[in-house]
């Protein structure tokens, strides 16, 4: 089988979720032996065409297309444009040779002008596109964030309405996708994953003083002024807790107080389940969300979660491994936040052991990328 992947990034060339998620992809794709054509871009200095964040056996099946993603204008609705132009460079650097792909995966925009493409060459193998969180959809954090999801809603609509399947990794972001229009028969169903090698295989232990984690970057979306209210009223409050955050943050951002720690950028994913192996929980408030790496690393590593019930997140997160909550709304995180640092030792212990659990059961790549396997052999046959 050969498989075009043509996306907005990989990891760690080019920082997110998403491009997480797409180096897994190909990453895992090759490793059953697909024949992968990869079409990217770099935003690092890294040598990107080594690939050597493959390995060797990986980089024998991966055939590596890099292309430059244009400048932006700095106009409204910039990015759109960039990101159109930037799908034309994709579709003209696999255009010669669509016929020889079995199935084209693409991701966000970046099949944009291929989709477009095809309405008049139906002989064309079928197309895929993930927008993962279809977070333009979702419930916005303030007025800035709604006018900037509506200039993205027409294009997503437009791109997954003539895509001929759309993935979901399912739950309310399934529910976005069937509210756009499109039949339950296009949509596959496939959740993130995380590698085996995350799992923690000792016993997780309860620290003295509950203390929480925050993983990632300051982003109105995700919910960091809500979550440095709460943190702020606990403290105003007495509780004693500790609470780490890791990710990029300025000094203006952060609460001057001995129980918050933050630790800054952290790329050793050595040094991040360290920091997470001594951490009762795991907090992810965002407002809108696909389905979130960190709560996956936060479970691997035996965190119990604190999540606002928003993309996919009702799929890792429910009452057996700890609290799924409404989003953007202070008083219910506080809340929790209380409800979590007052819970018995017994009762968070099995939180933990709940979180481990689902994660080997649900969530390892291994058995993840065979589903997206067969479900591509399917449609082929």
């Amino acid at each position: 089988m050969q498989v075009a992947v043509i996306c907005d990034g990989v990891h760690p060339y080019v920082i997110g979720g998403m491009q997480r998620h797409t180096y897994y992809l190909v990453k895992y794709l090759s490793k059953l032996g697909i024949k992968v054509t990869l079409v990217h871009y770099n935003n690092s200095k890294l040598d990107i065409q080594k690939l050597d964040i493959f390995s060797e056996d990986e980089r024998k099946n991966i055939e590596n297309i890099v292309l430059h993603f244009p400048k932006s204008d700095g106009l409204p609705g910039h990015y759109v444009r960039a990101s159109y132009k930037y799908s034309v460079l994709c579709f003209n650097a696999i255009k010669e040779r669509i016929n020889e792909f079995d199935f084209i995966y693409t991701k966000g925009f970046s099949g944009w002008k291929l989709i477009k493409e095809k309405k008049s060459n139906k002989n064309w193998p079928p197309i895929g596109v993930k927008f993962h969180g279809y977070e333009m959809f979702q419930k916005q954090a303030d007025k800035r964030s709604f006018l900037k999801s509506l200039i993205l809603r027409r294009p997503v609509r437009w791109i997954s309405l003539n895509a001929d399947y759309v993935f979901s990794y399912g739950s309310k972001i399934t529910e976005i996708i069937k509210s756009l229009g499109i039949t339950t028969g296009r949509i596959i169903e496939i959740p993130a994953g995380i590698e085996a090698d995350w799992i923690r295989n000792d016993q997780p232990q309860l620290q003295n003083i509950r203390t929480f984690t925050y993983l990632g970057r300051y982003e109105r979306r995700k919910g960091i002024e809500e979550l440095n209210s709460s943190i702020l009223k606990l403290i105003s409050k007495g509780f004693h807790f500790k609470f780490n955050f890791i990710g990029p943050f300025e000094e203006n951002q952060k609460i001057k107080h001995p129980s918050v720690t933050y630790f800054g950028s952290i790329t050793d994913n050595h040094r991040i389940r360290e920091i997470l192996d001594f951490s009762d929980y795991l907090v992810c408030p965002s407002w809108s969300e696909g389905m979130p790496n960190v709560i996956l690393e936060g479970m691997s590593r035996a965190c119990a979660i604190i999540g606002t019930d928003v993309g996919a997140t009702s799929i890792m997160v429910s009452e057996s491994n700890g609290f799924l909550i409404e989003a953007g709304n202070v008083e219910i995180l506080t809340q929790t936040l209380i409800q979590a640092i007052e819970t018995s030792d017994a009762k968070l212990m099995s939180f933990k052991l709940h979180s481990l659990e689902k994660i080997k059961e649900e969530f390892i790549y291994d058995k993840i990328q065979i589903k997206l396997m067969n479900s591509i052999q399917k449609i082929i046959q």
